[in-house]
This record gives C-alpha cells, structure tokens and sequence, in this order.
C-alpha cells in the first residue's frame, strides 16, 4: 500500500507530463474527494497508508483530468458564494466573477425586503438560489430553456430547500411572459462565436455551449434579454446583467435605446467590467 505522499506525488507528475497546469491543486482536491478529508489533513498525515480500493478510485479521477475534465464535473459540485452546489455538463461551471452579482443584488437591496426576482438562463441556479437565500423575503422565478438544466436547478432548490421559493419554467427568454417583477437577473451567452475556439480546453471542450455563445457578434442574446427585461419588469425595477469585458459601451448603448438608466457598471476580480446595474424607468 502507498502512502497519502507517494500517491500524490505520482498523481501531480502525471498531470504535469500531460500539459495539466493545475496539477498540484487538482490532484490534492481529489484525493480529498476520495478520502473525505480535508486537504490540510492529507498534508499533515502524508505518511499514512491508502487502501488499495481507493488508490483505484483516485487514479480513475486523475485520468479523467488528463483529459482535461473540469474538476466540477468530476467532483459534481462546485463552491459558489456562500454554498455548494451540484453541476453536471448540462449546465455552466458558476465562476468567481459571476458572484459580483450577488454582492451587486445585496448591497441594494436589504433584509427586510419583499421582492419578486426573475433569473434568465437560471443554469444551474446558483445565482438566485444564492440571492434567495439571503434574502428571506424574496421570491424567485426562474427560466431556462434547456430542460437538464432546469431539472439540475430544480435539484440545487431542493437540496438549498428553496423548492417552494422558486418557481421553474422551461422557456427561452423571447416565449417568456408570465409576472412583473422588481429584478432581473441573467448571466447569459455573451461569447462571439468565432472566439468560442479561443477557450481553454477543459471549457470549450466539456461545458455546453448554449450557454457560452452569443451568437457571431456576442450579443443575440444580451439583446433580447435587455429587451424582454424592460417589458417584464416594473417601472423602477432594476435589471442586472454580466457582461462580457468589451461589451460595456454596446450593452449601455442598447440599455438606454430601451428606456434604462444606468446605475453602475461593476467590476470583476481581475478588474474588468463585468456587471451592468440599471434601472427601468
């Protein structure tokens, strides 16, 4: 039997010697995975010896991030915000950025308030589940118009118990009618589709596309999302977007052809703009 070392040290020379530049970090999440132990654990007890059977099961997920799976859809799950949630090929991996939005959303609106909250292209429902719960008194709708999507949202409500605070529905933005609503929220498509082939391997090559491309300029979608919001929501309520890091002067531009007024234009971790607050006047 090897030990908690020498199994690491095997697993992170193997993914170096096949282009994995996240070897170190990747081999110790999944032997976390694999031992229910925290990474900490593996480091302070490298001596220890591993069971054969788990052995097996670590090299069998080492092999899949040879080819460049994401370790979301190996583990299942990915940490989002304040929580965890279950994601499959079926639905984006959530990513950092995205959580200016939620930081965004919290800081203007507080604890006490009753809101009715629509998200557009819910995915794995990440972002309105982690909305919701912060915020008790909020209420969420939340459409897709990929239905394993839906059914992996569906799931994350339920294990978040949020069931009964959100309501679900299959349906493209554009088919869309139900409610008003005090916010919109979308995360949606804005990849040109002649850059899709730019993206990293283990993105291009696992997660799905339609919820990556945007069509040949980036912005079908952003359009009709900007457009279906500004009938969908109440007048003052405020419609908050990601967007691509090149797109803030389109996506303005659009927003106030559709009667928004623009509150802020947000940042994301590595500085670029990433997140449109407006208001519908």
């Amino acid at each position: 039997m090897d030990n908690i070392n020498s199994v690491l040290f095997n697993a992170k020379k193997y993914l170096i010697n096949n282009s994995i530049n996240s070897a170190n970090i990747d081999s110790e999440i999944l032997l976390s995975s694999v031992l229910k132990k925290s990474k900490n654990h593996l480091l302070l007890n490298s001596s220890i010896k591993i069971d054969e059977d788990k052995i097996d099961t670590f090299n069998k997920l080492v092999e899949r991030r040879k080819k460049q799976e994401p370790i979301a859809y190996i583990l299942k799950q990915k940490d989002f915000w304040k929580s965890t949630f279950y994601v499959d090929r079926n639905v984006l991996i959530p990513r950092p950025d995205t959580e200016i939005l939620i930081e965004e959303i919290l800081y203007n609106y507080s604890k006490n308030q009753k809101l009715s909250v629509l998200d557009i292209g819910t995915g794995s429902g990440c972002i309105i589940i982690s909305i919701l719960k912060d915020r008790p008194n909020f209420k969420g709708t939340a459409i897709d118009v990929c239905k394993n999507a839906l059914n992996v949202a569906k799931y994350n409500a339920k294990i978040h118990q949020l069931e009964n605070r959100i309501k679900f529905y299959k349906s493209s933005v554009d088919n869309f009618f139900k409610g008003k609503y005090d916010l919109v929220i979308s995360n949606p498509p804005y990849i040109n589709k002649f850059d899709l082939k730019y993206l990293e391997r283990d993105v291009i090559g696992f997660e799905p596309s339609l919820a990556l491309e945007g069509g040949i300029d980036g912005f079908t979608v952003l359009k009709k999302v900007i457009k279906k919001s500004s009938r969908l929501l109440k007048i003052g309520g405020k419609l908050v977007l990601e967007i691509g890091f090149d797109q803030k002067l389109k996506v303005i531009k659009l927003l106030k052809k559709e009667k928004y007024f623009v509150n802020k234009i947000a940042k994301d971790y590595g500085n670029r703009d990433r997140c449109v607050i407006c208001t519908k006047l």
